[in-house]
């Protein structure tokens, strides 16, 4: 039987059940780089302070390396008796240098050593996220310059509403991620807080430097309150909100794939390899990995409640709930980062079938507003000039026609004001032209959007 760490005063050993069901070494191993990291910068603090000397902080870390690099080579051996990540590594680490591993966890508690541990890989995870949506807002920017002039019916309700161009409704997403990328870098400024020195809840006797530490490990400060460092979990949750709506977004596009690559749409052909066939029905490519994605938006967010309901009523400071935060955090983790790099994949290689855009527009009287817009700018009430577009549809709809097709004297029959031109502004490049207000879908307002985008690629 393995020697606990705290087993000083038991006098008899864990139940098998029981340590079956209180290890986390078989999941928390992940955690590896950022414990080593850790220890490392805790062992040349405690040397900088006098707690060690030079030379047994200088044994420590190499010991630490010699375990990094048995993890990394696949030879090291977890043991589920040892509990954790933390008192694996610690025991490996004495038998290589000998009883002088033991003074690693001077000034130290596994309280705030997990809570670096996290951290750390929290900030890192999020880091990578950011890059992944940096990438899929390029993605976005290269399709929508291809199609700044396609045109494709926008709705709301599901119901065509106005004609858009294919380019304003890529830039869309490419705001909602660029907005996840600000976000999760304005979450990382409250994951980089170094806990280390706050022990187990009350701080230590020993004079330890928790910034030099903070600096050691790459975070810009330390903890301000020790029962809050080692309680807080906060920046988990928070990454956790920022991957749920990360989710959400690739979610919303997931839905627009399935949908256009019905036949009853067919505004895209999905590519082979990302699609799937039926076992019985020959003719189908099912957008498997879309609904797959948009499926597993609801497991992140199960991840966020998850989190948030281990921690709603748990008193200061330290509590073993506290254990059940990483699972979450890592499969989120896992999930976000690979939906974002095959979602950017795969809208690098989606065909857009434009001309089902085109045709698309000629149902539903997309050009209605712009027939309201017109008899408006020639003095009529604008409620006035909606009943008479309505009129208009009406009056199309009965003969099987657009809007558009209605002859002058059919709509002059309508309302008096209109004239020859009208049918300029019916056109549907004029309607998407004439929105060039900031942010709207004309030319000028897409191409000032791709430059934004553009500038903002390239920044640091």
């Amino acid at each position: 039987m393995v020697a606990k760490p705290w087993g000083g005063r038991f006098g008899q050993g864990t139940d098998a059940l029981v340590e079956a069901y209180t290890e986390s070494v078989s999941f928390d191993r992940r955690l590896w780089r950022q414990d080593i990291a850790g220890s490392k910068a805790h062992a040349r603090m405690l040397a900088r302070q006098g707690i060690l000397t030079g030379e047994e902080a200088e044994s420590l870390v190499r010991g630490l390396e010699a375990v990094a690099a048995e993890i990394a080579a696949g030879t090291f051996v977890w043991k589920a008796e040892l509990e954790d990540v933390h008192m694996n590594i610690e025991a490996r680490l004495t038998e290589i240098i000998g009883p002088l591993g033991g003074k690693l966890h001077t000034g130290r508690s596994r309280n705030d050593q997990v809570a670096l541990d996290f951290r750390l890989y929290v900030d890192a995870a999020l880091g990578e996220w950011g890059e992944c949506l940096r990438g899929l807002v390029a993605v976005l920017v290269e399709r929508a310059e291809e199609h700044a002039g396609t045109l494709l019916p926008g709705c709301t309700h599901m119901q065509p509403a106005q004609p858009v161009s294919l380019a304003q409704h890529l830039l869309a997403y490419a705001a909602m991620f660029r907005r996840d990328f600000e976000r999760v870098a304005d979450a990382k400024k409250r994951v980089r807080v170094s806990p280390l020195g706050a022990a187990a809840l009350a701080g230590t006797t020993y004079p330890l430097d928790p910034l030099f530490t903070a600096s050691e490990v790459g975070f810009e400060t330390a903890f301000s309150n020790s029962m809050d460092a080692v309680s807080d979990r906060d920046f988990a949750a928070e990454g956790l909100f920022c991957a749920s709506l990360i989710m959400m977004h690739l979610s919303r596009l997931c839905e627009e794939i399935v949908l256009w690559a019905n036949p009853a749409f067919g505004f895209v052909a999905l590519p082979d390899a990302f699609a799937t066939g039926s076992s019985i029905m020959p003719q189908k490519k099912n957008p498997d990995v879309a609904e797959l994605m948009r499926g597993r938006t609801g497991r992140v967010y199960g991840s966020l409640v998850s989190l948030l309901t281990v921690l709603k009523a748990l008193p200061l400071a330290y509590n073993r709930d506290m254990q059940e935060d990483k699972e979450p955090f890592f499969d989120a983790d896992d999930t976000v980062r690979a939906s974002l790099r095959i979602m950017a994949e795969m809208l690098r290689v989606l065909g857009f079938r434009v001309e089902r855009m085109r045709a698309a527009l000629a149902a539903g009287f997309l050009n209605a507003t712009e027939l309201a817009d017109y008899l408006a700018a020639r003095g009529l009430p604008f409620r006035e000039a909606h009943h008479v577009a309505g009129r208009a549809v009406a009056l199309a709809e009965s003969r099987g026609r657009g809007i558009e097709a209605l002859t002058l004297a059919e709509l002059r029959e309508l309302s008096g004001l209109v004239d020859e031109d009208v049918f300029e502004t019916l056109a549907y490049e004029t309607a998407v032209a004439r929105r060039g207000v900031r942010g709207g879908t004309g030319p000028e307002s897409v191409s000032a959007q791709l430059a934004e985008l553009r500038q903002w690629l390239t920044r640091p």
